[in-house]
């Protein structure tokens, strides 16, 4: 959750570093839009707990927690946010669309677009006769597209080894999920597909841990899918120059970090102590100064290059 929190912190500064005068989102060393995930680090950290590499995971358009949690390559993924033709798409996806093969991690700007591929990935996972899973990220707005509801069904029919896990940090952009969502909680519509459905309260990392490890345990023992909901919270805007001016709890968001509060627990519990935060804080401040180093000083992508992994090309052309 450090290192993630580092990350953001870091690209949020790199962002805002070159936009002015006034803010132009097209200007600077990364342009374009930026969402950033501080405060719902808890629901990648307990998630990614239990995966590993042979693990598919599907993320949203904001995706950096999950990208650090399950292991995806930090420089490369740095250069792609910066654009740079070292990216894990060669500069040409952005913070949006970052695909690791090496960790099975995507994401996509489109809402609700990683659960359909989830069950790719899982399908191929059983054809294959692995005990590996998937999982699908989502917000809770995207719980009302259609392909949230088609992919629960399909799962549930085919008894796919997938874990569908629903961050609600409470917006939609700027929409309250109490004005969109007909039910208080997303997990009661596992039952209408016959699935476990589980909802985390609190942005709390140690229960979002427990109810992914039953979730990712009965997807590798071949029993099918099910669904984990977690309240989490999203600190700042949706997007780098929100305003934020629809959210009446703003002025009390800073209290509800989850990073200090789950260190004073630990802190209370003897698990951490000065010297262990220190240490903790400054190798996430080391590693993610050496990606940021490292998209710098990578080049952008050559123009003449620009028709380049469109399609598939033959060997020798």
């Amino acid at each position: 959750m450090v290192l993630s929190r580092t990350f953001e912190e870091a690209i949020l500064r790199e962002y805002h570093a070159d936009k002015g005068p006034g803010f132009d989102i097209g200007k600077g060393l990364i342009p374009g839009e930026m969402h950033l995930s501080a405060g719902q680090e808890p629901v990648a950290a307990g998630v990614c707990a239990h995966l590993t590499a042979d693990d598919a995971v599907t993320a949203t358009h904001r995706p950096h927690h999950f990208a650090v949690a399950h292991g995806v390559d930090l420089r490369t993924m740095t250069a792609e946010i910066f654009g740079r033709a070292t990216g894990l798409g060669r500069g040409r996806g952005g913070h949006m669309h970052l695909f690791d093969p090496a960790v099975h991690f995507s994401c996509s700007g489109i809402i609700a677009e990683g659960y359909p591929p989830a069950l790719g990935a899982a399908l191929a996972f059983t054809r294959a006769g692995t005990d590996a899973v998937a999982v699908a990220v989502t917000g809770e707005g995207a719980a009302n597209q259609g392909a949230f509801h088609e992919s629960l069904n399909l799962a549930a029919l085919w008894k796919l080894p997938v874990v569908f896990v629903v961050e609600d940090n409470e917006w939609g952009i700027s929409v309250p999920r109490s004005a969109s969502t007909a039910v208080t909680s997303n997990a009661a519509r596992a039952a209408g597909y016959g699935m476990p459905g589980e909802r985390v309260e609190d942005n709390d990392v140690e229960a979002v841990y427990a109810a992914a490890e039953r979730a990712v345990r009965r997807a590798r023992a071949g029993e099918g899918p099910s669904l984990i909901e977690v309240r989490t919270l999203r600190m700042w805007g949706h997007f780098e120059g929100d305003a934020q001016g629809y959210r009446p709890e703003l002025a009390t968001v800073a209290t509800l970090d989850p990073l200090p509060r789950y260190e004073a627990r630990l802190r209370e519990a003897g698990v951490v102590d000065d010297d262990a935060g220190a240490r903790i804080r400054g190798e996430a401040a080391e590693r993610v100064g050496d990606a940021i180093r490292f998209a710098k000083d990578s080049p952008l992508p050559d123009p003449a290059d620009v028709l380049s992994y469109v399609f598939a090309e033959e060997a020798g052309r």
